[in-house]
C-alpha cells in the first residue's frame, strides 16, 4: 500500500471521518476517496454512498475491471442525555446493535452505577462531557431528560455538530417552546428539521421499554438509510 495514501487513511480514521480506500485489482493502483469528498462525478459514487452507510468492504465489477473497496468508517456512537428509565432500557439493546453509548446525567440521584452497572456513565453537566469528547457526525444525540437546563444545550451542539441523528423527548408544544429558546440563542431555524421530536418511531410506544424500541429504530434508520427526498 502506498505509505502516503495510508498516512492519510490513518489521519482520517484518527479524526473520526469516513473514508474509502479504492484498490484497482487488475493493477495496484490505488485512490482514497474522503466522504466529504465531491465524489459525484465518479462512476462508483453510487456504490461509494451505499459503502460508507453499511460500513462494509468488498470487491466490485467495473467496465475496466474488479476493484476492491476498504471501507473505514468510525463505529457509531449514542450519546445520551438523561439518565431516566427509557435509558436504562435503551442502553443494553442499543449496545447489542453496535453502538458505543454514553449517559450523561448531572443529577447523581437518576446517574448511578446501580442504575447502569457496567455502562459508560456520566454525573457531568452534558457542556463539560462534551468539550472533552466533541460530538460528529457518527453521532446520535438523545434528550430524553425533560429539562431544558439539561437538554438543550448538547441538541444545539448536535445541530451545528453534523450529528446523524438528533432525538429530544416531549410533545409538539414542548418542543415547540424547544425551538423558541434555540431560535433566541441563535441556531438555524433550517436546521430544526433535523430533530427527531416527539421522539422515535410512530409506533404507538408508550412504556418506557417501547419507547426505548422506538428510539434505536429511528438512530439505526437514520445511520442506515439515505434521507427521504421529496418527488
Amino acid at each position: 500500500m502506498d505509505r502516503k495514501l495510508l498516512e492519510e487513511l490513518n489521519t482520517e480514521r484518527g479524526a473520526r471521518r469516513a473514508a474509502i480506500l479504492v484498490t484497482h485489482l487488475k493493477d495496484g493502483s490505488q485512490t482514497l476517496i474522503r466522504q466529504g469528498d465531491d465524489y459525484t462525478s465518479e462512476p462508483l459514487a453510487t456504490e461509494f454512498d451505499k459503502r460508507f452507510r453499511s460500513g462494509k468492504s468488498g470487491t466490485v465489477e467495473t467496465g475496466t475491471g474488479d476493484v476492491f473497496l476498504t471501507v473505514s468508517v468510525p463505529a457509531p456512537r449514542l450519546v445520551l442525555i438523561g439518565a431516566v428509565h427509557i435509558s436504562q432500557a435503551l442502553v443494553p439493546m442499543a449496545e447489542i446493535a453496535g453502538l458505543d453509548v454514553t449517559v450523561i446525567d448531572p443529577r447523581t440521584a437518576f446517574a448511578t452505577e446501580d442504575r447502569f452497572p457496567g455502562s459508560t456513565l456520566k454525573a457531568e453537566w452534558p457542556q463539560d462531557v462534551l468539550e472533552q469528547s466533541p460530538l460528529d457526525a457518527f453521532t446520535a444525540v438523545a434528550a430524553v431528560t425533560h429539562d431544558p437546563k439539561i437538554d438543550d444545550f448538547p441538541l444545539m451542539q448536535a445541530l451545528r455538530s453534523d450529528c446523524f441523528y438528533v432525538g429530544a423527548l416531549g410533545s409538539r408544544k414542548t418542543h415547540g417552546k424547544r425551538l423558541e429558546r434555540f431560535t433566541d440563542a441563535g441556531i438555524d431555524p433550517d436546521l430544526y428539521s433535523r430533530i427527531d421530536a416527539p421522539i422515535g418511531l410512530d409506533i404507538g410506544a408508550a412504556s418506557p421499554e417501547e419507547i426505548a424500541v422506538a428510539v434505536l429504530g429511528s438512530i439505526i434508520k437514520a445511520l442506515r438509510k439515505p434521507p427521504e427526498t421529496g418527488a
